[in-house]
Parts: structure tokens; sequence; C-alpha cells
């Protein structure tokens, strides 16, 4: 019948319509996943645990296998906006049982709370002290891995209670702020104290975790407001994109909120003024000296990592008291995230650093 000319209106306004409604439902499944994507995840440590310590700051999870050898390791999470599950992705893309599979079978991860109100006005000491109370816990002497934020707190505490310390690894973990040109620098001096502050006031004594988001979505706007949404409208079919995706947004879209007097105190001491590296910091009583870190480092680093840049994780060589022949350096492919959640870095350069790291404890 179609072969007539007659009923060719006929098929074109039919395919339209069929057309019209696909692409209805298209649209209405990209918006439901977009709501859900942003509103209802919630993210998920991938890896069986369980909580060791419930503190005032963190729960530590203990992810040792059934007969746990060696030294404790411990694996200082990120604190800077958002959570522990970056060293626990999901299945297959987990840090932690990355490390456990290739021989740290006494593995601990730091999974930081959000502060609440009543922990506005806690300080950089505090975070050091719980983290002291974690390592007298497993026994007074560990292996750090820190990665990011949780480098230069675990070369804090490494300056401040070497004895205790038998390996460092600082992971994408800026050590010497004042070196490279990344844009978290060039935000840090280009915008006065008083901006910072003024965040911190309107969170009501809390650096809220939504302002930190918009802050790093801002740093690649077009990713993050054009680029996204059209691959996911694109793959919206395609499960395993989209189950990909949920995994990545459960973390990234529920930030932490941070207490105001830690936040502030980062940015000023420890961004602004450099003072770990210049060895000015204090911390616990004691003025911070990081040539008293004598142990064994790992150091690794992003070739394109926008957040802590090569020259901030590299230099710390110059102010450890670790001789040369006792420092690793690795430079990896990508980004930041890469460092702990991309596949091929967790495949080639992880087990590798696991090993190190028994080894030379």
């Amino acid at each position: 019948m179609l072969a007539l000319p007659i009923f060719w209106p006929m098929a074109a306004t039919a395919a339209l319509i069929e057309a019209g409604a696909s692409l209805s439902a298209r649209n209405l499944a990209f918006l439901a996943e977009e709501e859900r994507l942003h509103f209802e995840l919630h993210p998920a440590l991938a890896t069986a645990s369980r909580p060791l310590l419930d503190l005032r700051t963190m729960v530590l999870r203990d992810y040792s296998g059934d007969n746990p050898q060696g030294l404790p390791t411990i694996v200082d999470a990120p604190y800077a906006g958002h959570r522990a599950m970056i060293a626990d992705f999901q299945p297959g893309q987990s840090l932690m049982q990355t490390l456990r599979e290739h021989g740290l079978s006494r593995l601990f991860l730091t999974d930081w709370k959000s502060a609440t109100e009543d922990m506005k006005d806690l300080e950089i000491d505090q975070y050091l002290a719980e983290i002291n109370v974690c390592v007298d816990e497993l026994g007074g002497r560990v292996n750090l891995v820190g990665l990011c934020q949780g480098g230069w707190m675990s070369a804090m505490y490494a300056a401040r209670f070497p004895h205790k310390v038998a390996s460092l690894v600082l992971a994408g973990s800026p050590i010497d702020t004042d070196a490279g040109d990344g844009p978290i620098k060039r935000m840090v001096h280009t915008y006065p104290e008083s901006f910072y502050e003024e965040l911190v006031k309107l969170g009501g004594g809390l650096m809220r975790g939504r302002f930190m988001l918009r802050g790093w979505k801002n740093m690649h706007p077009d990713q993050h407001y054009v680029t996204e949404h059209v691959d996911l409208y694109e793959h919206i079919d395609d499960p395993v994109y989209v189950k990909k995706e949920e995994a990545f947004q459960s973390w990234y879209e529920n930030p932490l909120d941070l207490p105001g007097r830690w936040y502030l105190q980062t940015i000023r001491q420890i961004f602004r003024e450099n003072r770990l590296a210049k060895g000015t910091f204090v911390a616990l009583g004691r003025t911070l000296n990081l040539k008293a870190i004598t142990c064994p480092v790992y150091l690794l680093a992003g070739e394109s990592d926008d957040i802590t840049t090569k020259e901030q994780v590299f230099d710390a060589e110059k102010y450890l008291g670790t001789p040369p022949e006792r420092i690793e350096k690795r430079l990896v492919p990508g980004g930041h995230i890469g460092l702990f959640m991309g596949s091929r870095t967790l495949k080639e350069t992880w087990p590798a650093i696991a090993a190190w790291v028994a080894a030379a404890a």
C-alpha cells in the first residue's frame, strides 16, 4: 500500500509521531536520570570492611584480609570536600582492593565525617590527634598512604611522630604549595582572605561542601555544565555508561562540610604561607620540620593534574630528611582523580607501590 503515492503523507505522519514518542521517552529518561544523579544518590564504599574506631572526626575502617600480616597500613583519604569513596570507588576499581590484593593485608582507611555545627572550631591539631589515636590502636607504628590533602596531613604526622611511621606514600599531595602554577595556587593567592572568611560565615561557621563543589565545577565549567549533560543524553540508553556515571556522581555530588576554623587555617597557613614546606607550621605543640622524616618515601604525581601540580609533589624531596636513594618518584599520565580512581593507574602503578611499601617497612 505504501508504494502508492497517495499514502506517503500518512506514512510520513506516522513516522513523525513514532519518532516524537521515542524522543519524548528519551527526554523523560534523561530528566529522570539527571534528577537521580544530582539529588538521590549517596556515596557508598565498594569493598567489605568493618569499623574499628568511631571517632569524632572519622571512622577508621578495617579492610584487613583473613590472615593479616606485617605492619598495618593506613590510607589517609582526602578531607577536602569529598568522601573516602575516592579510595574505594567500585568493585574492580578500588585502591583499597588493589592494595590488599598486592600484599598489604593489614589495611585501614580514614573515613572522614562531614563536620557538624559543634565541630566548626576544630583545627588541624584535632585531626592529627585522632590519627595518632588510630596509630596507637594499631600498635604504634604504621605505613601511611596519603591521598591529596591526606598526603600533607600524613606528612605532618610523620614529621611530628617520625618514630611511628615506617614508610610514607604521598600521592597527588601538595607539600610545597608555592611550586608549579596550578589553578588552586592562583585562586588562593588571587582572592583575599576575607573572601574565604565570608564563605565560612555564610556557612554558619562551616565551609559548606556545596560551596566547594561549585568552586570545583567552575574550574571546568564547560565540562560540568554542558559536556557531561550532553554525554549523558547521548548515552542514556547505555546501561553500562549510566551505571558508571551513577557511581561517579554519587561521590562527586555529595561533598562534605568542613570545620570553618580548620578550613581557614588550611587556606592561610598551608596554601598562602606554605608553612609546612618552610618549616614554620606548628602542630600539637611542636614546630614541624620535614627533615625529621627519614623513612622511605614514595612520591606519586599526575602529568596533567590541575589540582596538585607535579612540582608540588616532587619538590617535597628538597625538604625531607629521607636520603635520595630511599625516595621513589613516579609520574603517571592523567589528572588528579585518575591517581586514585583511574583503572590504568590502579592496574599498573598501585601494585608496584604496594610491593614497595611492603619491602620498605
